[in-house]
């Protein structure tokens, strides 16, 4: 035990800390404008001295240590001298226009000189100046306001990991500024606009727009962009959100955002949004009331169903809806429809993956805390950038690896780029020869633990591809292939963090067991990386055709009967249809009737064209949603939903930790249950619920994993899977395995060859600024990145004589678009990427899929294209199909 009296003050520690930490502990408040708590200590700002007995000079509080018997002066008239001087220089340049200064109200530097002062200055020498720059889309810098704290520099290096700012030149005439001047080449996260003690940095968005003290509420929520589920506050005045902002410390992210966190709400207060139910008449919508419209969605849907069968009818939810709204749906659908045709995108690779690996692990393997990756001795990476699908779980990966962590990544991760041990990047679509490589080196340096021998039985029956037979598929070298093997062979318990790419492949439940097998050999911890913020809500509430909320399958009896005894109305014992099977039924007038809730399925499943044909044959299709999207353009009827920030709810994070959604703002539309339960009533079930706090007293009920949860267990963000419930606990027999189609003993790596060089496949891209297609409506979020592109390789742009922004055509035989293009040198040279966030112009416009009939997801390789320069062909860089 250590004992240190700080101000006459003593305070027993168990371990050293520093005297700024002690003194924080002890509720006694030192000033400092250098330190931050998600920052390392600095000691530059010289506010913190402190005067310590038996020392003879001051010393930094944020860098000196305590000692036992130790005693602490912050207070003394010599502290109190030093800190004047301190502030006084630095108000030597800096201007004194508080006032005219946006962040007046919340400003260090003003606090700290209206408490110590100076009263006056004395020198008479000009300040310096700096022209205030706007260079950046939605950051405004004023350097002249700059202290030099370093507080930015050390965020965006140490802990972003960007390193896109530093400070340049010397003494009077230093300023923090990007590399190369100008814009920031960054990630535009805000993270540093947290850290800024004055002015220097501030938000473009907010400029003379607000004062603190006109805030009129703050209300703590979670983001709605990805499913990291980051904490943070809405600022309102009025019915307006002013600012969202992190808190330093609080919630998973521990006050760290990416950009569409930070900037990204603004489309709540889109003017674009619905505000009234639309009915179509005469081929055209037309404005209704909501009784108009709830009374033509029952009529309809009560005569499809009784003149075709319920199976005639399909529902289609959303990740962007609350577990509450996704609950009263899929019991919507069950109960009052009679159908399991229930599925959402959680099930093109989210929703399959998580069920395999729980067939092998065991239900829950996958709820990990995500600061586990930081704490682990290893990393492999692959499926995706998580960088951009999960930017905050990305800088979690960025941690470890500046610790020392070995990363593994296996495909195109440009956030990684800097962040890897070694990049593994295979020829398109030749991943399962390399994951098939990595486990044969890997069974020679690793045995089996024992712990499943019938899994082992499967792994040992897998065709080995030896690294030679790899390196020719792949085309990846021996030497790298082999540094990967034994980089893997040494780590003991390694995070596994998998994206939904490397299902989306004709062999993607190949994919997903050779994943599984090396997973068990490494003991790794897995990690599903989720685009959308309840994407595991989906799942755990029941969105899927084969499976109850809680996780439990619908074909099993006596789960079945629970629920059944639980409604008072018989539920469907088959299974139903997926997205993907829903649309191809409703191609073949199977499917009279859809429902969807939050999607915009034509603009999130690819083949554009084949989405709108099939939902163009319904006899009735209701939509609801926050905006006009493109299927709600071929709805029969649209319905206003409320937006993130208008609702109560509950949304489940990747981890499987439930986090409370709390309203900021009210909003015109409907909540999207009550919308379901006003319709349901009509039908002849009365979903009598008051509020949202009602529906998850239900699910507590209904729901063994959710027994007993109430949001009470919610309000600390420590709500984590099992909850107090009880996990499904059950393992695939070896038997089972085999007889689901996976091929385990036939796999043939032979057809894995090197795609023909004259050939071009297409690819998704995930940007950093944006999320699917809800960022599209965000006027910051479009002035970062505001038009749609395609990445190319530097190979291709040499051959075609393509420039960096020149426009290109990307023609396959679904169609074709023209886009600007990104030349990247790490891109492979035959494939390129083209995300799908910009309105009319995504990938799925031209890209085709197949279904794969093991996982039921779609499969998106081998999509051929043409590549050609906009307006003149110069060459053809690809045969047609």
């Amino acid at each position: 035990m250590i004992t240190v009296t700080i101000n006459g003050k003593k305070i027993t520690l168990e371990k050293p800390v520093t005297i700024l930490k002690a003194a924080e502990i002890a509720g006694i408040k030192i000033p400092t404008l250098c330190h931050h708590d998600m920052l390392e200590p600095y000691g530059g700002c010289r506010l913190c001295l402190v005067e310590i007995e038996k020392m003879p000079r001051l010393q930094t509080a944020c860098t000196q240590h305590v000692t036992d018997g130790m005693v602490v002066w912050t207070e003394t008239e010599k502290v109190v001298e030093a800190r004047k001087g301190v502030l006084e220089f630095l108000l030597i340049n800096h201007p004194l226009d508080c006032p005219y200064c946006d962040k007046a109200g919340e400003c260090n530097l003003q606090d700290l000189v209206v408490k110590y002062g100076p009263a006056t200055g004395r020198f008479a020498e000009g300040k310096r100046t700096h022209p205030e720059s706007y260079d950046d889309p939605i950051i405004v810098r004023n350097m002249e306001r700059c202290i030099l704290c370093t507080r930015c520099v050390r965020m965006c290096d140490k802990v972003q990991g960007a390193s896109a700012i530093s400070i340049t030149n010397r003494s009077s005439k230093s300023f923090v500024e990007p590399f190369s001047g100008g814009r920031y080449d960054c990630e535009y996260c805000g993270n540093c606009l947290t850290v800024c003690p004055v002015g220097a940095i501030m938000s473009r968005l907010h400029k003379h727009a607000y004062r603190p003290w006109l805030i009129e509420k703050e209300v703590d929520t979670v983001c709605s962009f990805c499913g990291v589920g980051c904490s943070l506050t809405l600022q309102v005045r009025g019915n307006s959100i002013v600012r969202a902002v992190p808190k330093p410390g609080k919630g998973l992210n521990k006050g760290l955002l990416c950009n569409r966190g930070r900037f990204g709400y603004d489309y709540v207060g889109s003017t674009d949004r619905l505000d009234s139910p639309l009915i179509r008449k005469d081929g055209k919508l037309e404005r209704a009331t909501w009784s108009e419209a709830f009374s033509y969605i029952a009529n309809r849907l009560k005569k499809i169903k009784e003149t075709y069968g319920s199976n005639s009818v399909a529902g289609i939810a959303s990740g962007r809806c609350t577990n509450e709204d996704n609950y009263v749906f899929q019991k919507f659908m069950r109960v009052v429809l009679g159908t399991n045709n229930i599925d959402s995108v959680a099930g093109f690779a989210y929703a399959p993956a998580q069920k395999f690996f729980e067939s092998i692990f065991g239900q829950g393997v996958t709820a990990n805390p995500m600061h586990g990756i930081a704490n682990s001795d290893g990393i492999f990476v692959i499926g995706g950038d998580p960088t951009s699908v999960n930017p905050v779980l990305g800088l979690q990966v960025r941690a470890a690896h500046q610790k020392g962590v070995p990363v593994i990544t296996s495909g195109y991760m440009q956030g990684l780029k800097m962040f890897s041990s070694k990049s593994l990047i295979p020829n398109p679509f030749t991943e399962t020869a390399l994951l098939a490589s990595l486990l044969t080196g890997l069974m020679k340096k690793r045995p089996f633990c024992g712990l499943n021998s019938a899994f082992e039985k499967i792994i040992r029956d897998i065709q080995p591809v030896e690294i030679k037979e790899a390196e020719e598929i792949c085309g990846i070298t021996s030497k790298d292939i082999s540094y990967a093997i034994d980089t893997l062979s040494v780590m003991t318990n390694p995070s596994i963090i998998i994206g939904r790419d490397i299902l989306q492949r004709a062999e993607g439940h190949t994919n997903l067991l050779l994943l599984a097998a090396l997973i068990y050999l490494l003991n790794g911890r897995i990690y599903l990386l989720s685009e959308l913020p309840n994407e595991q809500g989906l799942v755990d509430m029941g969105c899927l055709p084969d499976t109850l909320p809680g996780g439990r399958p619908v074909t099993v009896d006596i789960f079945r009967k629970r629920y059944e005894e639980f409604f008072g109305v018989e539920i469907p014992s088959r299974s139903g249809l997926s997205l993907m099977e829903m649309i191809d039924a409703a191609h073949a007038n199977k499917i009279k009737a859809m429902y969807v809730m939050g999607e915009d399925v034509v603009s999130n499943v690819p083949n554009t064209k084949h989405i709108k044909d099939a939902l163009s044959e319904l006899d009735l299709l209701v939509v609801q949603d926050i905006f006009m999207t493109e299927t709600a353009n071929l709805a029969d009827v649209v319905l206003p939903s409320l937006a993130w920030a208008e609702k109560e709810g509950s949304y489940t994070n990747l981890e499987r930790r439930m986090q409370m959604l709390r309203k900021a703002v009210d909003g015109k539309g409907m909540d999207d249950w009550q919308a379901i339960a006003e319709i349901s009533r009509m039908l002849g079930f009365d979903m009598d619920y008051k509020d949202s706090g009602d529906i998850i007293s239900e699910i507590a009920k209904v729901s063994p994993l959710h027994k007993d949860i109430s949001y009470k267990d919610m309000e600390d963000g420590e709500c984590m899977w099992p909850y107090k419930g009880e996990p499904l606990r059950h393992g695939m027999s070896i038997e089972g395995i085999e007889n689901s189609k996976f091929e385990i003993r036939n796999l043939k790596f032979e057809k894995y060859v090197r795609p023909e060089r004259k050939k071009i496949y297409i690819g998704i891209d995930n940007p950093l600024f944006h999320a699917e297609s809800l960022s599209r409506n965000s006027a910051a979020l479009h002035s970062i990145a505001p038009e749609a592109y395609v990445r190319i390789s530097k190979v291709l742009a040499r051959e075609l004589s393509i420039a960096n922004g020149d426009y290109v055509t990307i023609a396959t035989n679904s169609g074709s678009i023209e886009l600007s293009a990104q030349i990247d040198s790490d891109l492979p040279e035959n494939i390129v990427l083209i995300p799908n966030n910009f309105d009319g112009k995504g990938v799925f416009t031209v890209m085709n899929w197949k279904m794969n009939t093991v996982i039921k997801s779609p499969v998106m390789d081998f999509t051929e294209v043409l590549v050609r320069k906009a307006t003149h062909v110069f060459k053809e860089a690809t045969i047609k199909n």
